[in-house]
């Protein structure tokens, strides 16, 4: 039994992609319901932040994912994140069962050159710091032996119907349209950007890899490009003009004082005005998997998209499905 904690987000739908095409037996764990249309898939309802639905949730449970994403908000990360946490240290005692938690990069804070599974801990933001404790809290209990836990980081990610990647809403979706793109920060950093369909896949094979756990993985990411050049690749894909805006910290401040998403973003532009490097060279030859190129995943996307605007063109309507 593979359990995928908040499912239904963009890196738990890619993995789930992956554990079906492979007839394992999936449970999906969320607040909203999933229509799953597969015999080997089942939902159910359950609140993380509720120790006692998550336990009858995710009994028997062999490998649990932890893909939940919450509220862009400093308070409730602050608020909900530790209890989330211990919960899911409680139910992988419980259970007996591999963990496979999927993070971000926020504890690293601004990092001098490449971020590595190394790279040492100094969050210069305060989801940084959450982000942090929580990390160590699980690193803590699997070095105490009490627990099997794999974290998987990814960079800023592309490549997801619910436009939750910047680069997604701001740069494809803009040229898909014909529109002028955005960009948040220096154009001349660099910036790395994991494909969503590699992350689902290297999730799916830690999962399948028990030597692979109580450690550290990035996952598969190409290396970085500057924006200027990514805005430039896009273009010519979707053969449009590569004009862009650039968006600054005072911009996002004003933006913010109206948007409470936007104003969350503001403590994490140092990831945008500085090279933003992000190295997956462990896993890579770990598990020999070449992550998918920027002009590659791109160029898939275009073609998703473009077939998406000539159906909703054609009147038939559109609805997000998590299986192919």
């Amino acid at each position: 039994m593979h359990t995928i904690l908040g499912a239904g987000g963009p890196t738990a739908n890619a993995l789930t992609r992956e554990l079906t095409n492979a007839n394992e037996t999936i449970r999906l764990v969320s607040r909203k319901s999933i229509v799953t249309g597969n015999a080997n898939v089942s939902w159910v309802k359950a609140d993380l932040l509720n120790e006692a639905e998550l336990f009858a949730a995710a009994e028997g449970s062999k490998v649990i994912y932890l893909c939940a994403g919450l509220v862009y908000d400093i308070k409730i990360w602050q608020q909900q994140w530790p209890v989330i946490i211990q919960n899911v240290i409680n139910l992988t005692k419980r259970t007996g069962a591999r963990l496979i938690f999927f993070d971000n990069v926020y504890m690293y804070g601004l990092v001098n050159g490449p971020m590595t599974e190394a790279t040492p801990y100094h969050p210069c933001s305060l989801k940084g710091e959450v982000r942090a404790k929580i990390a160590e809290q699980l690193m803590n209990e699997s070095k105490a032996g009490k627990i099997n836990i794999t974290i998987a980081r990814a960079a800023d990610f592309y490549g997801a119907d619910s436009m939750n990647s910047f680069f997604d809403m701001m740069v494809l979706d803009k040229f898909a349209k014909k529109n002028k793109a955005q960009w948040i920060g220096n154009p001349n950093t660099l910036h790395s950007f994991t494909y969503i369909e590699d992350a689902g896949k290297a999730l799916f094979l830690l999962g399948q890899t028990p030597d692979s756990g109580n450690q550290i993985w990035h996952l598969p990411t190409a290396a970085p490009l500057k924006g200027k050049a990514l805005i430039e690749m896009a273009a010519k894909i979707y053969e449009t003009k590569p004009q862009y805006l650039t968006i600054n910290k005072l911009m996002l401040r004003l933006v913010g004082l109206f948007k409470k998403v936007v104003a969350g973003t503001i403590e994490m532009y140092y990831q945008y005005d500085h090279d933003y490097h992000f190295d997956s060279t462990k896993f890579e030859r770990a598990f020999n998997f070449k992550p998918t190129s920027y002009d590659d995943g791109i160029l898939k996307l275009s073609k998703t998209m473009y077939k998406k605007q000539n159906l909703h063109e054609s009147g038939q309507i559109i609805k997000p499905t998590i299986y192919l």
